[in-house]
């Protein structure tokens, strides 16, 4: 064997053991006196082979970085900052396959990164751009070892993955250059990448983290989890933690843990990505203009800490759920000090190993009540938790129902206050000054059971009650007044039917009006968006309830107004479920919806079995050709601004 080829082999070998596996076979004095012979025998011979170490040593600075076409785009992600926002994502992935499976990794914060390989070896370094072009980095990304520059696949291959730069290392930077500190991980691999000096890149000491094929040209459609196989088998530098999850509640499991984990990782992360792990529901969920529908990233924009549960107790919600909150040790987080946190169910108790007097890890997000996210340790005095058999504030019989359990009884005093509050909240009816205290006193005080009773409420009404004096009972009036007038998905929202979230709202309310959702089907329900079968079978059977038909009858005649985009039952789309998919010259994706709407149409984000239409413009993506095979008639923008005008 030729010898310079011999010590690449060994030298890759080493590299790999160590920047890829952790697991070093070699001291560096062995390292360095095998690389120096291949230096020599290089400079001797005057070649230097494409897989050579000594490529990656950092060359001379570059002019400017070169653009480069991707193979494939690359996408990015959407986003999910809720509980609503996640389940809204799986409703849409179980309406393909119910028992969709998914993967959790971590969500890093770098720099994206794009590697291509031909006939096995290492050709280029892009970086993501605006997904279909991006800056040549090869010369930057030669100085990083963890990838390999020549694999065993043979065909045109394209890799992703996060350029970043470990804590640790990060802190050893700024230990040698305290005059010029490194601001944060992120923004330092970000400039180490983009620097033209790949000099500068190699003092900064980066590496990827690959989690993507993005394109093979030969081989059939990699899941997920062969795609990370895939990466692993040739070499490139992966993270160890990846999840195959089975069930949306494995997913959120997966997620708890990464949100306990990663402040004691040397990565800096910001969130969890999910995505599908099956080619064949991805490529029927397919992708919108700026990413793929089969995945999402669930961002962590809160703090966690640690403390110990004193005991847990029981709260009663709107729709008769339990919920479990801990009483905790006080503790600073986020700017306030938190005395409790929450739990989901029974079962998340389970899993998450709670107990009294146990060591957990809390996080608390946008101003709310805290989570415990699981247990860190436990103690000789843990006790195990309890299941409750009646209901606490009650006395009523509790049913269990899947992962929860519920009390039995209507009428259960802290549930019809859930209710009115959650009536009055914010993104519902938005009646100011109406918290949970005010309407507890009007509860126990002034017999105010129902939504419509808040708005026969007189100003001797409040007058007797602690704290309001004649200014605050103006303004309490004149708030239930003004939300007398209020937006359709608002309004369905505050109505408090299980499963109806803000995004769903959003889908019920293209239907135009309060009726028009009522007299839906259940195949016309699950046909939206953000639907599924049992949210489709709770929105029937809170119409189907003669006491909600009644509230609804008071709420009319006491002048509640729900309105929304008003249809054209003559429309030249009425009855048809439309979707857009490209770019229009005329209009915008905006103005376009508003016209189907107006004409009696219901827009759908996605080709189902339930669409009758697509509209295709300039740069139609899958959407489109899940259509043709459909066989679902396609008309362009000239064809759709005809019937518009006609009608």
């Amino acid at each position: 064997m030729d010898r310079r080829k011999e010590l690449c082999d060994i030298l890759n070998r080493w590299a790999h053991e160590y920047y890829v596996l952790d697991a070093p076979s070699v001291s560096d004095a062995e390292y360095d006196k095998l690389y120096d012979e291949l230096r020599e025998l290089e400079r001797e011979s005057g070649y230097v082979s494409p897989d050579s170490p000594t490529r990656r040593v950092g060359g001379e600075p570059v002019a400017e970085f070169g653009k480069h076409e991707h193979i494939a785009r690359l996408y990015s992600l959407d986003k999910a900052v809720t509980a609503d926002e996640l389940n809204a994502f799986f409703t849409r992935v179980q309406k393909i396959r119910a028992n969709a499976e998914f993967t959790v990794e971590y969500k890093f914060d770098g720099l994206t990164v794009c590697l291509t390989y031909e006939g096995g070896a290492f050709t280029r370094a892009t970086t993501r751009g605006n997904g279909v072009e991006g800056e040549d980095v090869t010369a930057q990304a030669l100085t990083i070892m963890s990838f390999p520059l020549n694999i065993s696949y043979t065909g045109t291959l394209e890799v992703r993955g996060e350029a970043v730069i470990r804590l640790s290392a990060l802190r050893k930077y700024n230990e040698r250059h305290p005059d010029e500190p490194l601001k944060n991980a992120r923004n330092a691999a970000a400039g180490a990448i983009r620097n033209l000096d790949p000099k500068v890149t190699k003092t900064r000491n980066p590496e990827i983290l690959f989690y993507d094929v993005n394109y093979r040209s030969e081989g059939k459609e990699l899941s997920q989890q062969e795609a990370m196989d895939f990466l692993r088998k040739e070499g490139f530098a992966t993270y160890p933690y990846f999840k195959l999850c089975k069930t949306p509640e494995e997913v959120q499991s997966a997620i708890d843990e990464i949100e306990i984990e990663r402040k004691r990782i040397d990565v800096l992360t910001d969130g969890a990505v999910v995505k599908v792990n099956a080619p064949a529901v991805r490529a029927a969920m397919g992708f919108t203009d700026k990413f793929p529908r089969w995945a999402i990233a669930y961002k962590f924009e809160a703090e966690e800490a640690e403390t110990t549960v004193k005991r847990v107790f029981w709260q009663v919600g709107r729709t008769g759920k339990l919920t479990p909150l801990a009483e905790v040790e006080p503790i600073e987080l986020a700017g306030a000090t938190v005395r409790r946190a929450t739990l989901n169910n029974f079962g998340d108790i389970e899993r998450k190993d709670v107990k009294v007097n146990s060591r957990v890890m809390i996080r608390r997000s946008n101003e709310v009540i805290p989570e415990i996210l699981g247990a860190v340790s436990h103690t000789e005095g843990s006790v195990p938790v309890e299941k409750p058999c009646i209901c606490p504030a009650c006395g009523s019989a509790v049913k269990e129902a899947g992962a929860n359990l519920f009390c039995t009884n209507r009428a259960c005093p802290p549930r019809i206050i859930a209710k009115l509050t959650h009536y009055c909240s914010k993104n519902a009816a938005d009646v100011e000054g109406m918290s949970e205290a005010t309407l507890t006193m009007l509860y126990e005080k002034r017999g105010v059971r129902r939504f419509s009773d808040l708005y026969r409420l007189t100003a001797e009404d409040f007058s007797a009650l602690e704290g309001f004096k004649a200014k605050k009972i103006e303004n309490a009036l004149h708030s239930v007044q003004a939300s007398k007038q209020i937006p359709l998905d608002r309004f369905l929202y505050a109505l408090g039917i299980e499963g109806i979230g803000r995004v769903a709202a959003r889908d019920l309310a293209a239907y135009g009006s309060v009726e028009a959702v009522a007299a839906r089907t259940f195949e016309e329900l699950i046909a939206l968006e953000n639907v599924g079968e049992i949210t489709a079978n709770n929105i029937l059977a809170y119409f189907a309830d003669e006491e909600n038909r009644e509230e609804l009858a008071r709420l009319k005649q006491l002048g509640v107004t729900a309105y929304g985009k008003r249809a054209s039952a003559g429309g030249v789309f009425a009855g048809q479920n439309v979707v857009l998919t490209g770019s229009l010259d005329s209009l915008s994706r905006t103005e376009a919806q508003k016209l189907i709407e107006a004409e009696g149409g219901v827009c759908q984000s996605a080709v189902t079995a339930k669409t009758s239409l697509v509209v295709a413009g300039e740069k139609a993506g899958g959407k489109l050709q899940k259509a043709e095979k459909a066989g679902i008639p396609i008309i362009g923008e000239e064809e759709f601004l005809r019937r518009l005008q006609k009608d």
